[in-house]
């Protein structure tokens, strides 16, 4: 199955077990929910449902999973069985938290996990239905889990694969806060020494759409061209490098591994290196 999946096919298809997730984030996330939304849809959190945020970001960054016991609850809270085909959208274009959302649930174990292509603003454009408040649905039972099933580095790992160069680092970060000249965000503008930076907006297209899967394929086989396949994808948060993980799967490779912790815990992270491109 497409990780990928357009409005039309959304529109098209069986609605039995559907379970369409909306990601939208920021202060106005769950209102914007309430005001608009595709129809059925159900909200879900990425600062109390996506992520576990502790204390200081230095020690798993700023988006930091949830234990998956706490993620399973939620996800019965939602309704979302093993059986379960769930289509995932944000407004910007799978990158907020709707590609995050997507690497979590495959991390799981669910298998029919699908990222709305365009996201919010293409299922206007499409004329989907949209409804207002909120959805009323049954919770299922809890799925057991004991562990992510995806691959995850920590800080010490992203530190011993670039001193051994055994791994690519992959910053998806946008260029000016991969090479230092500002940092919106985090504390500290620059990047990790030896990571490379391919932003995740060249995963999209001038209307905001997914590259076609072997467009894809080509650019980040020539991007990666004579460098180590094992890949470790990370941008502030550990959010944004699923949007790059999802594209990759989506081109057909395999799935990287996702450093959480990403820049967010690095630049905080006393006696860590920090590069930059400009003097």
């Amino acid at each position: 199955m497409s990780p990928i999946i357009t409005p039309s096919e959304l529109k098209n298809g069986s609605t039995e077990n559907l379970i369409i997730l909306d990601t939208r984030v920021g202060k106005d996330g769950y209102q914007n929910y309430l005001n608009k939304h595709i129809k059925g849809a159900r909200f879900i959190d990425l600062d109390k449902d996506l992520a576990d945020i502790g204390e200081d970001a230095a020690f798993g960054g700023r988006h930091p999973l949830p234990d998956i016991e706490k993620f399973a609850v939620t996800l019965a809270g939602l309704g979302i069985s093993e059986d379960s085909q769930v289509v995932i959208y944000d407004d910007k274009n799978g990158a907020n938290a709707g590609a995050r959302a997507w690497w979590m649930l495959k991390s799981f174990g669910l298998t029919d996990v699908q990222v709305l292509d365009g996201g919010f603003q293409n299922a206007e454009r499409e004329n989907l239905e949209f409804s207002a408040g909120e959805e009323s649905f049954k919770k299922t039972e809890i799925i057991k889990r004991e562990n992510w099933l995806l691959p995850t580095s920590t800080l010490e790992d992203v530190e011993n694969e670039l001193i051994n160069t055994s791994a690519t680092v992959i910053d998806v970060r946008d260029a000016y806060r991969y090479n230092g000249e500002s940092e919106p965000i985090d504390l500290v503008a620059g990047h990790i020494p030896g990571a490379i930076n391919i932003p995740f907006s060249e995963n999209l297209d001038e209307n905001g759409n997914f590259l076609k899967p072997e467009i894809l394929k080509e650019k980040y086989t020539e991007l990666l061209k004579d460098k180590s396949q094992h890949l470790i994808v990370h941008c502030g948060s550990g959010v944004t490098a699923c949007h790059s993980i999802l594209a990759l799967y989506y081109a057909g490779f395999p799935i990287p591994d996702l450093y959480v912790g990403s820049w967010s815990e690095w630049s905080r992270r006393d006696g860590k290196e920090v590069a930059k491109e400009i003097q």
